[in-house]
């Protein structure tokens, strides 16, 4: 990708800027913020590191990433400065090899890089955690979520028909990214079930599929409620051996731990509930040979209620959470969660 200061080919026209972006094949399909130079030094002042410092590579590209290319790419998503420490705390995380890099960006299976934010960065940059919480209005989730597939695009050229090979992607390939809502959670935030000390942020990457909507308005126990979820979970359609997040609404949160069922009491009821039995998926042509060999009877070929993760998040009213499944058919990616270093001050 072209160093920012390439821009003065275009002069001072704004739309010709963003016309010229189009024509170097540096956006999503939507218009980019023009990567003017001042903007990327506001963003690197973010950053105590130097900007060549790398913070990523691509196993099969060989390409890396640098702080300054994240900057770039950041700039053209929309983002403000106070964004970019999750940026670079999201790459990091993804460079970690059981993330699976390579694989969760150009299979045909088409993974959204989930980015769910936890701790007091939330607040600090307006992050959305409430109504509509995987749709759009939002300026910080929109654009911190934008500037991972721009990245993927433009620096590691993962571009859609070439080395991204979705068979049919999904909407989350714009972008993904949600805050867990901290004042409706009944139970320890992200932050702290990751062991991070008090008055640390964290973000956990997720190569997530298709997002899936599970409702609920009648129930009010926590089975009703979990095993709604783990019919979801446990469909013949999205039905997968890998990670997988859920995330409740508050509503639904508060039905389950009004009793007080913990998060570890969800993901053991979820393991053992959202399961369909070993005659069914051979039916369907989706029993593979590691069913065989281990000789399991269900869907949990080497599962275990860890790979759930679980969180909250969403508007007040209304009896709807959220199941993402693995984008890997397998335990081939796994969701990694790193510290977010903030320098909302600088």
């Amino acid at each position: 990708m072209a160093e920012a200061t390439d821009l003065h080919e275009v002069g001072n026209d704004p739309l010709e800027a963003i016309d010229y972006c189009y024509e170097q094949g540096w956006t999503d399909g939507l218009p980019v913020v023009p990567p003017e130079e001042s903007r990327v030094q506001a963003m690197l002042a973010m950053e105590g590191r130097p900007p060549e410092t790398v913070i990523a590579h691509h196993p099969a590209t060989r390409l890396e990433l640098t702080i300054h290319a994240a900057a770039v790419n950041a700039v053209m998503a929309g983002c403000l400065p106070e964004y970019f420490p999750i940026i670079v705390a999201a790459f990091e995380a993804m460079d970690r090899e059981p993330f699976n890099f390579h694989g969760s960006t150009v299979s045909t299976g088409g993974s959204g890089h989930l980015l769910i934010v936890s701790g007091p960065v939330v607040d600090d940059i307006g992050l959305n955690v409430g109504v509509n919480l995987f749709g759009p209005g939002n300026r910080a989730n929109a654009t911190i979520g934008r500037s991972i597939r721009l990245t993927l695009m433009n620096v590691f050229r993962i571009v859609p028909g070439i080395a991204d090979k979705s068979t049919q992607g999904n909407p989350g390939k714009y972008s993904f990214c949600i805050g867990e809502r901290a004042d409706r959670n009944p139970w320890p935030p992200l932050w702290e079930e990751f062991g991070y000390p008090e008055g640390t942020s964290s973000v956990t990457v997720f190569a997530g599929a298709g997002f899936c909507n599970v409702e609920n308005h009648g129930g009010n126990t926590p089975e009703a409620i979990l095993d709604t979820m783990a019919n979801a979970m446990a469909n013949y359609g999205c039905i997968t051996t890998g990670q997988s997040v859920v995330v409740l609404s508050p509503e639904h949160a508060e039905i389950v731990a009004r009793p007080g069922w913990t998060k570890g009491d969800i993901r053991e009821y979820l393991f053992e509930h959202a399961k369909q039995p070993r005659d069914a998926i051979e039916r369907l042509g989706k029993l593979d040979g590691g069913y065989a060999r281990q000789g399991r009877d269900d869907c949990h070929r080497g599962m275990t209620a860890d790979d759930i993760l679980v969180t909250v998040g969403g508007g007040d009213a209304g009896g709807h959470s959220a199941f993402i499944p693995s984008w890997s058919r397998g335990r081939g990616s796994i969701m990694q969660t790193q510290a977010i270093g903030v320098c909302i001050d600088c």
